[in-house]
């Protein structure tokens, strides 16, 4: 039998701490003998064998006949206390004997050992009140975001009454960040989508000899639908989270409160640059998504169809309506306005402490995406006779 390293080494320096049982007339004793400290019962192999013949062992609890001996101890320290006590279900025997330094060491262990309350089993109350706790969340959030929304009108009527105070500066900085910067990878994105697409959509095409109608499938799904959605949510996942990211850094920073006690307004001068950003920038990049998805299927459907490029520049205006254009781009202003509200909703609730600024992030996000595309589905329901 192959023995454990570490086990060796204990029972080489110190015997294994164990229980011995003597029957008498008087009745049952239990010997606990070896060293019973934290550094011998850590060792796997013997913490097994404690705890496989603890099992076997009855407890002795008030008005027990049985004699429990803790003299011959060798070591003692608070863990192996623990563990003793809490086998005798954290109560005192009839009978025992014991050294006086190992009655403190029981009494200290006794005294800071609290029973642990039964956790209640969740049933149809706690369902309703974590249900009812949930929607309150739901109406709390909708609640500051119409504010925000409010907010948002009285701040540009004020920049219309007066424009030269506006806050354009920070308004070109938004449009580079958001804007400039996105180009490459939602160019990158939207040309594999549209390669993908295309491939997908050749395979089942061919079978009916259908092969000029790629043209109506891809301008239809990816200027109407994919482009401003697939742009939509590259930017929600990279400007939302960044706009929470920095008014959540600007909250733990206290700067917020900074610019509260400067006579500041919040909503002027951090809300306002990025919803207008976005808005302006949001219809460029879904044009530009767009295009470079058209673009990707157009290569893919040449090779794999064999549909040449010039053929499909001049059958695409004849199979996409003007009206999916205009749709797309409304679409667009209203997805990038509610990306830049919901990540400031978000940054403007973090508290002062890095864990909430991470959850806010991550929160955001998740949002942002979630209402990008239930707003799509509805102006699909709403608009489903335009452009088609």
């Amino acid at each position: 039998m192959e023995n454990n390293p570490s086990q060796e080494g204990a029972a080489a320096g110190e015997s294994a701490p164990h229980i011995e049982k003597h029957d008498a007339a008087e009745g049952s004793c239990y010997r606990v003998l070896g060293v019973w400290t934290a550094a011998a019962l850590t060792v796997r192999p013997v913490w097994e064998e404690l705890t496989a013949s603890l099992k076997n062992v009855t407890r002795g609890g008030p008005g027990a006949e049985a004699l429990w001996d803790l003299r011959q101890i060798e070591q003692l320290d608070y863990l192996g206390a623990q563990v003793l006590w809490n086998h005798w279900g954290r109560q005192w025997p009839a009978h025992i004997e014991m050294e006086a330094a190992q009655r403190a060491v029981l009494d200290r262990v006794a005294q800071f050992s609290v029973d642990r309350p039964a956790v209640p089993r969740p049933g149809f109350k706690e369902a309703f009140l974590s249900l009812g706790k949930g929607l309150l969340d739901v109406f709390d959030h909708a609640a500051d975001l119409l504010v925000l929304v409010g907010r948002l009108l009285l701040n540009l009527i004020k920049l219309a009454r007066k424009p030269s105070d506006g806050p354009w500066r920070d308004l070109s900085g938004h449009l580079y960040h958001i804007g400039a910067t996105a180009l490459p990878i939602t160019a990158l994105v939207g040309f594999l989508i549209g390669v993908v697409l295309a491939y997908l959509i050749s395979q089942q095409l061919k079978q009916f000899g259908a092969d000029a109608f790629i043209v109506n499938i891809l301008g239809i799904s990816l200027i109407r639908e994919l482009g401003p959605v697939l742009a939509a949510i590259l930017i929600a996942g990279r400007s939302g989270s960044a706009i929470t990211a920095q008014i959540g850094v600007m909250r733990v920073t206290e700067e917020l409160d900074a610019m509260r006690v400067m006579g500041i307004a919040h909503s002027y001068r951090l809300v306002m640059p990025r919803a207008m950003a976005l808005a302006v920038v949001m219809p460029l990049i879904s044009v530009w998504t767009t295009v470079a998805a058209l673009i990707g299927g157009m290569l893919a459907a040449d090779l794999a169809m064999g549909i040449t490029p010039s053929f499909f520049i001049s059958a695409l205006p004849a199979a996409v309506d003007a009206a999916n254009l205009t749709l797309a781009t409304a679409k667009s202003v209203v997805f990038g306005v509610l990306i830049a509200l919901i990540g400031c909703h978000f940054g403007l609730r973090v508290k002062p402490n890095t864990e909430s600024l991470g959850q806010g992030t991550t929160a955001s996000v998740v949002t942002s995406i979630t209402v990008v595309i239930l707003v799509d589905a509805l102006f699909a329901v709403l608009f489903k006779s335009i452009g088609v």
